[in-house]
Formats: C-alpha cells, structure tokens, sequence
C-alpha cells in the first residue's frame, strides 16, 4: 500500500531495548493525504529506515510505501502502519517536465527505438 500527501509532522525519536537485549528505534510522520474525511495517517519507520525517513522534510510532498497490520489483544485490535520506502514527490513534476525532450525536425516515429 502507498500513502501520498504532504508531510505535515514529525513526531520524536522513540528508542529502547528489547528483551533480547538489542537496541531499537522508531520515528513517526503524519501525512495529510488531502482527503475529506480522516485525512492525516501516522507512519512508523523503525531501524535503518528511520535514516531514510528522515531525509524527508515538513512541507514535502510525499510517497510512502508501507506494510498496513492489525493485531489482536485482549478483544481488542490494534493497527500499524510501518512504512519502508520514502520519496519525495515536490519535485517529479520539474523533473518529468525536464525529461521531456523534443528534437527539432524530428517525430516520434524518426526515432530508432
């Protein structure tokens, strides 16, 4: 599943230690897909994601690719969202602008592929 909109927060950095002993750490953003109902999503990152995560900044159009689950506890259940693959969309526009090239005096069935 993917998740667009603008990133409009970052919560703080979330770190401890598991029962195993090793270390872990989480981060959340919140976008806001535009919708009219329910419009901002929380996104977890947790490890070497978080890295990638924040490389995005407030402001920034954005897609996240992420790994939606429920869990059962209790009666009750509870959901996560953890994504792991970030992009920055503010700037596909210029760039696909800029990739379109035309060549003077020539059409697109001139070209060899």
């Amino acid at each position: 599943m993917d998740v667009t909109g603008k990133l409009v927060k970052k919560l703080e950095l979330e770190t401890g230690i598991s029962k195993a002993g090793k270390e872990w750490k989480k981060q959340s953003i919140v976008i806001d897909t535009g919708g009219d109902f329910n419009n901002e999503v929380c996104v977890s990152a947790f490890g070497d994601k978080v890295e990638r995560m924040n490389k995005l900044e407030i402001g920034m159009e954005v897609t996240v690719l992420c790994n939606v689950y429920s869990r059962e506890y209790n009666g009750r259940y509870y959901h996560n969202i953890d994504g792991y693959h970030f992009s920055n969309q503010s700037n596909k526009s210029k760039e696909s602008k800029s990739l379109d090239i035309h060549f003077e005096g020539t059409t697109p069935d001139d070209l060899p592929f």
